[in-house]
């Protein structure tokens, strides 16, 4: 099983979370995925996916989070002891997030809100101190222009990394990392 993470105003309707389902129904895998409408409040969020973990206790999960749904993965990976494939992750959301403070607007369902201090306050509350290196596939590109995949790189020492040169934030590189991932996740699939 796959519980795939959106990252920062983004929706399951995601180019990866896309290819990716996509990629599992060609080869009879549907059901093996599962991409929440992450809400914007990371409170919010976190308990959205633990109540979808509950309902999966004794399946094998793996979390697959792009940019702040890497950070999302990571808690939720440490918190529940389970594999995450991290894409291009937000290392630090509650610092990073701080120049977009105001009006936003989701890129792909159009829904409008305020990101405010107690947003980051509730990031801030999920960050994790010490990491199990081992837990981790990272996918970064060089490229991207939104965080910079030398702090993930970094965050994530001792994991298996993947750094593709060019590219940028959306992982240009995603649909040829797909069959590693599964991989990753233990999945076998089918051509």
């Amino acid at each position: 099983m796959i519980i795939y993470l959106h990252g920062f105003n983004s929706t399951p309707a995601s180019k990866k979370a896309t290819q990716l389902r996509q990629y599992l129904e060609r080869r009879g895998l549907g059901d093996a995925f599962v991409c929440p409408a992450l809400p914007h409040w990371p409170q919010q969020a976190i308990a959205l996916v633990q109540a979808e973990l509950e309902r999966r206790t004794g399946e094998p999960i793996t979390l697959v989070g792009s940019s702040l749904g890497g950070y999302y993965a990571t808690y939720l990976a440490e918190r529940h002891d389970l594999r995450a494939v991290l894409i291009n992750p937000a290392v630090q959301p509650q610092h990073d997030l701080h120049k977009y403070l105001g009006p936003q607007r989701n890129l792909y369902s159009g829904e409008q809100y305020e990101l405010t201090p107690a947003h980051i306050e509730q990031l801030q509350a999920l960050w994790i101190e010490r990491i199990d290196p081992r837990r981790y596939l990272l996918l970064v590109e060089t490229g991207d222009e939104v965080l910079d995949y030398r702090e993930a790189m970094a965050r994530y020492a001792g994991a298996r990394q993947v750094v593709v040169e060019g590219g940028d934030h959306t992982l240009m590189s995603f649909p040829q990392q797909i069959p590693q991932i599964l991989a990753f996740a233990g999945m076998r699939a089918p051509l």
